[in-house]
């Protein structure tokens, strides 16, 4: 099937079923085009505010025969309202260091990555990532994208220690999370959590409206956190939706 866009004709293709990687017994599949190289930007800004997500040169978003539990989500920047203990682990991090990087991959990131991969996702579909597919998830694009690393303050002066890592692309009305790690180690820290208020921050510092965190899916406990981010929109049938936390419960598709 195509689609028209203002940049260009895309083509759209359907994957065979496989088994859903969030929700037990139940399948997958996914409808994805290739990013054009020369426009690619410009397409992917489109596709992800209409629910795609980006990897390396694809866009993709969920086309389950029997199943709407994958939801967009993203958070109004301008209007979030931290909570009281969302300002604790803003707290508990002022100590680090925020490093805007160009989108090149970096034994010390790939390292970082492993240690996460391994403590986190053991039994995910990037538990076997290796240094090259790691070099084409960060490079292997025509978009606006770059790293954020976050490090301790070095008394020496030269880097401090990194303990997480985001790949963000910059889109026209947001920031979109593409992938984050971080040390398994510091669970005190709430890295995960912050660098999602971070980048709230961010957005509002730089007149961005939203962040873009990817698929909210209720029941799945890899997915399900992001329901904890208030205010939040979903992408429902009739559009992006302002979502309050105590109504979550009260939509998607019971698993």
């Amino acid at each position: 099937m195509t689609q028209h866009f203002p940049t260009r004709q895309l083509r759209f293709f359907l994957t065979a079923p496989s088994p859903c990687p969030y929700l037990p017994e139940r399948f997958e599949r996914k409808v994805f085009a290739h990013l054009p190289l020369s426009d690619g930007a410009s397409v992917n800004d489109s596709l992800t505010q209409v629910g795609f997500r980006r990897s390396q040169n694809i866009a993709y978003r969920p086309a389950c025969e029997s199943c709407t539990a994958c939801v967009s989500a993203r958070l109004p920047a301008a209007d979030y309202v931290f909570s009281r203990s969302e300002r604790k682990v803003l707290g508990r991090n002022e100590d680090l260091e925020r490093h805007l990087v160009e989108a090149e991959a970096t034994m010390e990131q790939f390292d970082l990555l492993r240690r996460y991969l391994t403590a986190r996702h053991a039994d995910g579909g990037m538990a076997e990532m290796t240094w090259p597919d790691y070099v084409a998830m960060v490079e292997d694009t025509a978009v606006r994208t770059h790293l954020i690393e976050y490090r301790r303050q070095s008394r020496d002066g030269g880097p401090g220690d990194l303990i997480a890592c985001a790949l963000v692309d910059l889109m026209s009305d947001g920031l979109s999370l593409v992938y984050s790690f971080y040390d398994p180690a510091m669970s005190r820290r709430s890295l995960g959590s912050y660098v999602i208020l971070d980048h709230v921050i961010q957005a509002c510092l730089t007149n961005l409206p939203y962040v873009y965190l990817g698929y909210w899916v209720r029941g799945s406990e890899k997915m399900d956190y992001k329901a904890r981010f208030s205010p939040i929109e979903l992408l429902r049938p009739e559009g992006w939706t302002l979502i309050a936390a105590r109504d979550l419960k009260d939509l998607g598709e019971r698993p």
